[in-house]
């Protein structure tokens, strides 16, 4: 290759100058058991004269990845490093700064702030001497432990853009979090507590979801990933809800809208039968707002409608998204999730009818809303409902054999991957917050719920086009997210530090984050709800050569010791700034964690003594959050994080995903030395999987991102997905999240991830 060039960065001609390359694949290739001359030796391939430079590391890169396999998987690392140093260069050359590795933090944030790229909100709070301490804490040594999927999605989706070229590094962006989440903290002790989050989040420990990654450094930002609303039977409640939809979606939120309370089709208006059109219609409003109002032009809005299994629209609910029947009752953008109450369960254990009724006429004739009502207030009333309906006293009513019913719920999962499912009896049953409200659903991911309420009265003063105040009744679930990535925990000590850290990351996010909505703001400070959450549980499995269906005790002491970690974290708190605003008649107040108390944790928990240590803490100085622990599903904040999603198995050991710009190969990151202890989710008896679930839900305060997968090439029968239902319901599973299908031709039911809560 003599006397060959390459075109620089800058428009002129260089000569090709190999060792130059070989340096870089050198530094790519360090630390890796992998030989350099299986990708120098690939260049003759692809270099061509005069070649732009970049072009010649896009080569590099393409060429490391289609070297990556099970037996050297560490390519895909050697292709994340490539994109890295193409960003260093990028950024330089837009920044024209002169180091090599452009890491002068303090110059960099004066330019961000001058072009609004970040917020003032770092040079207003901290001085110039200790933005100067916290630069000296960067290490660039952590922008190499990307693979190629992570570093294009952090890249990609996460770095701050100024006139469309990228200008941030990624440890400038972990810096930045880190000081505006410690922002209001005691300055005696700011700095360390700032080294200590950057750490976290640099060195890949904690993952922020996807709105405090993306958004807290960036002006006017939505930090909070989860919000669930609920819509009243009437059209002011309807356009409100539709609008505060709008709102959190404008900002990169997820929504959750219960609409049970809303009349069924047929229902009377004003005393004039058959004049509702239901709440099919009121769905596919929502669907468009969903798509008309996108999450920052990056994608389409994302809301799940969860309707009660008692109400008369139920059967078209449930058709929704599948491709048959009437396109005007169809709407494919919205996430349907369907509530359901133990009775329906009993009932259909025991093959019995299930009434369907209208919520309108049960208000009119009963003076109550049923879709408040849990337990044994809905079974009492509803068992009323079921004596009269038999007798004809009610106009609006149906039985169908709730069996059935199941069975086209099922039916709907296999083909469409929805309904979700929410246990409502179980959500409320271990709600801490159950002398306050009612859960009426769950956010877009299932994990996070608590009490919500619809505005009977809202009002905004506007001055000049500027709110001057608002009030409103409402609440509107709110919940900020991270998740600890647990393979790369080293051991209890490391563990404990990290539960801290992410409880007092979410509880600081909650007093600097802007709502987009007054409902919002209200419920962030009457339950501080928050959701440490976990990933990487299949490789830490396999890191400490456990199968995953053999792991059901290991994962049970697991999430004990995180549920101990995160309650005391929460309690110490609470010593410090106070208990949530509804903390007055909790079940914290009462002396119940997951709704039990002291003395079922010495019959039942491994470790006794603090827990007992930790009822004496909460006794004497109460709780900071009402809510602590959520697991989402983490699609794409896994990439990043180079671990497994969430705390299912694997899919698959290797596999590659392909798009219109390649194919990128990925497998878990302990594949090489522990190929026989990752097993693959797809080849799993969901029973077994639901097991597991149940053992982590004992220390989960609110849920879990459960996704359950089908092989229907070995001989699933509808049975076998109907008991999987069946013991998530009496295992206290609260909810249920997508149902995927591999079909008999090897294709799978379609998935989109949760980007608000899984980053």
């Amino acid at each position: 290759m003599e006397n060959q060039k390459i075109t620089k960065r800058n428009g002129q001609t260089a000569a090709f100058d190999i060792e130059k390359i070989t340096k870089t694949v050198e530094r790519a290739t360090d630390g890796f058991q992998l030989d350099k001359n299986k990708l120098l030796e690939t260049i003759p391939s692809f270099f061509k004269n005069e070649m732009p430079a970049s072009e010649i590391n896009k080569a590099l890169i393409l060429s490391a990845l289609n070297l990556t396999s099970v037996i050297e998987p560490d390519w895909k690392n050697v292709a994340g490093r490539l994109k890295v140093f193409d960003l260093y260069k990028d950024v330089k050359n837009y920044r024209q700064s002169g180091s090599a590795v452009p890491y002068a933090y303090e110059n960099f944030l004066e330019y961000a702030v001058k072009n609004n790229v970040y917020s003032s909100v770092i040079t207003e709070k901290y001085s110039k001497e200790e933005i100067k301490e916290a630069a000296s804490f960067i290490n660039p040594a952590y922008d190499l432990v990307y693979d190629y999927a992570g570093a294009n999605l952090l890249i990609k989706r996460y770095l701050c853009e100024h006139n469309d070229h990228i200008v941030e590094l990624p440890q400038e962006m972990f810096l930045t979090i880190a000081l505006l989440i410690e922002q209001n903290e005691d300055k005696a002790n700011r700095m360390q507590q700032v080294k200590d989050t950057y750490q976290k989040l640099a060195d890949r420990k904690i993952s922020l979801a996807t709105p405090l990654l993306m958004n807290l450094r960036r002006p006017n930002g939505n930090l909070s990933s989860c919000f669930i609303t609920v819509m009243d039977d009437n059209r002011d409640s309807i356009f409100y809800v539709i609008d505060q939809i709008s709102a959190i979606s404008k900002f990169g939120g997820g929504v959750g809208v219960n609409i049970s309370r809303v009349r069924s089709k047929g229902s009377r208006i004003k005393g004039i039968k058959n004049s509702s059109g239901g709440v099919i219609p009121w769905i596919r409003i929502i669907n468009d707002t969903a798509i008309a109002v996108n999450q920052q032009g990056k994608r389409k809005g994302a809301v799940t409608v969860s309707l009660d299994m008692w109400h008369l629209d139920i059967e078209n609910f449930l058709e929704l998204r599948t491709e048959n029947g009437d396109q005007r009752m169809k709407a494919y953008d919205i996430f349907p999730q369907v509530v359901i109450p133990d009775l329906f369960m009993k009932k259909v254990e025991n093959n019995e009818k299930w009434l369907l009724v209208d919520p309108h006429e049960v208000r009119e004739k009963y003076g109550k809303e049923i879709a408040d009502l849990w337990g044994k207030e809905f079974e009492d009333l509803y068992n009323q409902l079921y004596l009269d309906a038999e007798f004809g006293k009610l106009e609006m009513a149906k039985f169908v054999p709730a069996k059935e019913l199941l069975k086209r719920l099922m039916k709907s999962q296999i083909e469409t991957g929805m309904p979700y499912i929410a246990f409502k009896d179980t959500l409320n049953r271990y709600n801490p917050n159950k002398h306050d409200g009612v859960i009426v659903g769950t956010n877009l991911c299932t994990e996070s719920h608590s009490n919500v309420r619809p505005a009977k009265f809202a009002e905004k003063r506007i001055e000049n086009g500027k709110i001057i105040s608002e009030t409103s009744d409402g609440l509107v679930h709110v919940c900020n997210l991270v998740s600890i990535n647990l393979a790369n925990v080293e051991n209890d000590e490391e563990l404990e530090s990290i539960c801290q850290t992410s409880v007092r990351i979410l509880d600081n996010a909650i007093d600097f984050t802007q709502v987009p909505i007054l409902e919002g703001s209200q419920h962030n400070q009457r339950y501080r709800t928050i959701g440490v959450g976990a990933m990487g549980l299949a490789d830490m499995l396999a890191k400490n050569n456990i199968p995953y269906i053999n792991s059901a005790d290991y994962v049970d002491e697991l999430f004990e010791k995180m549920a101990i970690y995160n309650i005391k974290a929460s309690i110490e708190l609470a010593k410090k700034k106070g208990t949530f605003g509804a903390y007055k008649g909790s079940d914290w107040d009462k002396g119940l964690i997951f709704g039990k108390p002291q003395i079922w944790f010495e019959a039942n928990a491994k470790h006794k003594q603090e827990w007992a240590q930790i009822f004496a803490e909460l006794a004497q100085h109460g709780i900071r959050n009402s809510q602590i622990s959520a697991i989402a599903p983490n699609t794409s904040s896994s990439l990043i994080q180079g671990c497994t999603a969430s705390v299912l198995p694997i899919y698959s050991k290797f596999f590659v995903e392909t798009h219109g710009k390649g194919s990128i190969p990925n497998c878990p990151p302990y594949i090489r030395d522990k190929f026989w202890f990752y097993q693959e989710n797809r080849n799993i008896d969901q029973r077994k999987i639901i097991e597991v679930m149940a053992r982590i839900n004992k220390w989960i305060d609110t849920g879990i991102s459960i996704e359950l997968m089908y092989n229907l090439n070995r001989d699933i029968r509808a049975k076998d997905i109907y008991e999987t239902i069946m013991s998530a319901w009496k295992k206290d599973i609260k909810t249920l999240y997508y149902t995927r299908t591999i079909q008999k031709d090897g294709s799978s039911a379609a998935k989109e991830e949760c980007v608000s809560c899984a980053g």
